[in-house]
């Protein structure tokens, strides 16, 4: 199949409009919505086809909650790293939109899958994650091709994280994804409109 200049536009908007969500209503999402969203994730490209990645769909209130205190201990953490100003504009940062999105999704790595039998890992382990980055990424564009928000929630305790999820031991957290309806729509990142830093281009080199 051939690809004309309407789907690149398509996509260069997707790609533009693509935002790291944190402000949600709480609208819930249509259980027919989130298969389709799952089939679109199924789709992402994995090293030897292993497709590591595992997804929990966190609802309980009570692993809500300690899912919560855990982002508040790690953030209150992390503001201890700046001082004056910047630590002024750290706190003022919007980190996360756990209090109103209406799905949670758990996204670990199985670090040793017997799926793909070990094709193209065997001296990059690590393409594994990147597989799993991948099809979180593959996720992102399908949410908000389908006018929804994603959200990632880096500030956690992958440790404590996996412990409260009960999960094998050979599975690795990779991310908390908050999903939902956007409260609204902006093409400039949240941390380029609150001044705390603009995109650099990084060059193609040659060797």
């Amino acid at each position: 199949m051939e690809f004309g200049a309407e789907d690149r536009a398509a996509l260069d908007r997707i790609l533009r409009w693509r935002r790291d969500v944190r402000h949600f209503r709480e609208d819930p999402i249509p259980e027919p919505l989130l298969d389709a969203l799952r089939a679109a994730m199924e789709l992402a490209p994995s090293v030897g086809n292993s497709r590591p990645w595992r997804v929990i769909r966190v609802e309980s209130p009570g692993l809500r909650a300690a899912i919560r205190a855990d982002f508040l201990r790690c953030n209150a953490e992390a503001a201890t790293r700046y001082q004056g100003r910047q630590r002024q504009e750290y706190d003022a940062l919007k980190l996360a939109g756990l209090d109103r999105a209406p799905v949670w999704l758990a996204v670990l790595t199985e670090i040793d899958p017997a799926e793909g039998h070990h094709l193209g890992r065997a001296t990059m382990a690590r393409t594994l994650q990147q597989s799993t980055a991948m099809a979180i990424h593959t996720l992102w564009l399908a949410a908000r091709a389908r006018n929804l928000g994603l959200g990632m929630v880096s500030i956690l305790d992958p440790a404590r994280i996996t412990a409260l999820l009960q999960v094998p031991e050979s599975w690795e957290f990779s991310a908390l994804l908050c999903l939902g309806w956007p409260d609204f729509t902006d093409d400039t990142p949240l941390l380029h409109r609150s001044g705390w830093q603009e995109n650099t281009a990084a060059d193609w080199q040659r060797r």
